[in-house]
């Protein structure tokens, strides 16, 4: 019996032949991995670090205004100040305080934006110098620390100055009011006499309070006793102004 001759396939056949079995043969098969997703970047990434600009530190400063009267801008650095601060004394921590508070410098070294200002209460013989600073969150935080273990280490102790009079100094915490990040106070008493022997009182009030990565310093010094409600006032109102400074806008580095 004649065999049947087998049908032709044609080409286009053939292509649609293999077409379906190359569908067949990966459909099973996990997809490949997209050689770019791996290495897209992330749509979220981290945004960059913002600091505080010089013009916005001098914004943030506080005034005689924010103070009252008889707070005003100040006429010069106080006598008191050379006569009575500018001492020494055997303890390095102490002798650290006195040297911070004689220089108006509580943290030391390379700062971004520092800006500061002065005030006068003639009525007092008071001075307060008002600092803004840009400092690094830790640094300011080890300087908080030192700060709190001084009336511990320096609670009281013994200085002499630079024209050889001997004063008695005391240092204790000052409550500051609960703003801010972190913060620390001091109030710091020197008392001795003059070459004539009358009786000397030099009361320093110190705070620091830390906003963010931006910190405020104040001192308020005075001969006799120093009401503690400008320390206050000036702590109060500048974190205040500062954090309106952070959320109206700060500047990318």
């Amino acid at each position: 019996m004649p065999r049947t001759p087998a049908r032709l396939l044609t080409p286009a056949t053939l292509l649609t032949a293999a077409l379906l079995t190359a569908t067949a043969c990966t459909a099973g098969a996990p997809a490949a991995k997209n050689p770019t997703a791996s290495t897209r970047p992330s749509a979220t990434s981290a945004p960059a670090p913002q600091v505080l600009t010089q013009d916005q530190a001098q914004a943030a400063l506080v005034t005689a205004t924010d103070l009252g009267e008889p707070w005003a801008p100040t006429q010069g650095v106080a006598t008191w100040r050379d006569g009575l601060l500018k001492a020494t004394t055997d303890s390095p921590e102490c002798r650290r305080l006195l040297d911070a508070l004689y220089a108006d410098d509580l943290f030391g070294g390379d700062t971004g934006a520092r800006a500061v200002t002065g005030l006068d209460d003639p009525l007092d013989q008071a001075q307060l110098r008002y600092q803004v600073l840009a400092l690094h969150a830790p640094d300011v935080d080890r300087t908080l620390a030192w700060l709190k273990s001084l009336p511990r280490s320096c609670g009281t102790f013994t200085a002499v100055t630079a024209h050889g009079a001997v004063q008695g100094v005391t240092v204790r915490e000052a409550d500051l009011p609960r703003v801010g990040d972190a913060r620390q106070g001091l109030r710091v008493t020197l008392s001795g006499e003059t070459a004539d022997g009358d009786p000397t009182v030099l009361t320093m009030d110190v705070a620091a309070v830390r906003v963010g990565d931006d910190t405020i310093a104040i001192s308020v010094g005075g001969l006799g006793d120093v009401a503690p409600e400008a320390t206050r006032t000036a702590v109060e109102t500048g974190v205040r102004r500062l954090t309106e400074i952070r959320k109206s806008g700060r500047a990318q580095i």
